[in-house]
């Protein structure tokens, strides 16, 4: 993002931290958001909302880093619900629709897809696998854990490309706006 912060991009007249969060809020669930300790902005973003803040000391050993932290933040029998806050086109609904799938297959991995099958965003992990989520490293996510437990995974395709829409440029910002018929936020 050449020093800019996608999470605060602006959609639907809100940083897109604060509309995430919103969104995950708006399923009455329990929300608890991982921070790095250098963007304050964020924390800002969030002001008012009923969502736990944890900030991740260690943030620059990647993604892993903010997964454990969050983990550490919940009670260790609880599924856990991973949604990245870069994902614009992610919805409320979108989210109770992946609840509703961890409650009816709770002993599965629940992995979100575009409407044409795409592996993306958010996915539900349940306890059983805490124990591997704790132990990750780097930057990588669970990409590696997702791999290994393809047969105990359910995908849930969300609408369109809900689950795969992830803007990491300026460039990509903008062309998500184009397509839209937005130049605006």
């Amino acid at each position: 993002m050449r020093g800019a912060d996608k999470t605060l991009e602006v959609v639907d007249g809100v940083a897109q931290l604060r509309r995430i969060t919103r969104a995950a809020l708006a399923t009455g669930c329990p929300v608890t958001v991982t921070l790095p300790p250098d963007h304050p902005a964020r924390a800002v973003a969030l002001a008012g909302l009923a969502a736990r803040q944890v900030i991740v000391a260690d943030a620059r050993a990647g993604m892993s880093a903010s997964i454990r932290a969050g983990l550490a933040a919940l009670p260790p029998g609880a599924a856990v619900l991973v949604v990245l806050a870069d994902l614009p086109e992610l919805t409320a609904t979108d989210l109770r629709a992946m609840l509703a799938a961890q409650g009816e297959t709770p002993d599965l991995i629940v992995r979100a897809c575009s409407a044409s099958g795409v592996p993306g965003h958010p996915v539900c992990f349940p306890p059983w696998t805490r124990d591997e989520l704790m132990a990750l490293i780097g930057d990588t996510g669970a990409r590696d854990l997702l791999a290994r437990q393809v047969g105990r995974t359910r995908m849930l395709p969300l609408p369109g490309d809900h689950a795969v829409t992830d803007l990491d440029t300026p460039e990509a910002w903008a062309a998500w706006r184009a397509a839209l018929g937005t130049s605006r936020p």
